[in-house]
């Protein structure tokens, strides 16, 4: 995936964006009329505004060469827009993750005013010209947004998964090396035994199938109890 906002030079011979049908995007929205402007910078003139399943892409309706898009993926945060000390006009506000550090996107708005410098974009708005289609274009953006969730490191997640089924532990063979194990004083009544609060008995449970696991503690026993606190 690519961060941030991407320039868009090539249309279909129809002017529309050319779509990644193999991974199955699709149009989801077409919205003519919309200016967009990019970190602190002065709008573009208006063009049309297509939202995809997959990202946001704005072409020009003047210069055929020039068109913006970002995945859905790098657009952290959107919102309807309508105080006019925000912005000036009701727009649609976003925020993008850049792939880049902190300290090197700091001020980026104010300093990449090039027009094909885009690498540390953070903000972009979508001023349609008629800003009643201002809450569809948020409903869209939150469909899309519920199509595009943010990948999960399946490795680290992995690493930390220490939470098992009873179906994953059934079977299971668990070496333990018990020679340096104290052997623990159980009370007589080991039931509702707990550590000498007697009015925490109700809430306690008895496990007898951990009798086979610990057995080899208590070679002596031909049975063993063992309570757990609540």
């Amino acid at each position: 995936m690519a961060f941030g906002v991407r320039l868009v030079d090539e249309r279909t011979a129809a002017g529309q964006p050319i779509l990644d049908s193999v991974n199955g995007e699709e149009f989801m929205h077409v919205q003519p009329g919309v200016a967009i402007a990019l970190g602190d910078r002065s709008p573009d003139a208006p063009g049309t505004l297509y939202i995809t399943t997959k990202q946001v892409v704005w072409l020009s309706d003047v210069d055929g060469a020039r068109g913006y898009a970002v995945d859905f993926l790098s657009i952290s945060l959107h919102a309807v827009s309508r105080d006019p000390e925000a912005y000036p006009s009701p727009c649609i506000y976003a925020q993008i993750e850049t792939g880049a550090d902190e300290d090197d996107s700091e001020g980026s708005d104010l300093e990449s005013n090039e027009p094909h410098d885009l690498s540390s974009i953070t903000e972009m708005r979508l001023v349609p010209s008629d800003p009643s289609q201002l809450d569809n274009l948020f409903e869209i953006f939150c469909e899309c947004a519920e199509l595009n969730p943010e990948p999960i490191d399946d490795v680290e997640d992995e690493e930390h998964n220490w939470i098992f089924s009873a179906d994953q532990l059934e079977g299971e063979t668990l070496e333990v090396d018990d020679s340096d194990w104290p052997i623990p004083e159980i009370p007589d009544s080991s039931i509702g035994y707990s550590n000498g609060n007697h009015d925490l008995a109700s809430s306690v449970l008895q496990v007898t199938q951990l009798a086979s696991f610990l057995g080899n503690l208590f070679d002596s026993w031909s049975f063993f109890s063992l309570c757990i606190t609540l």
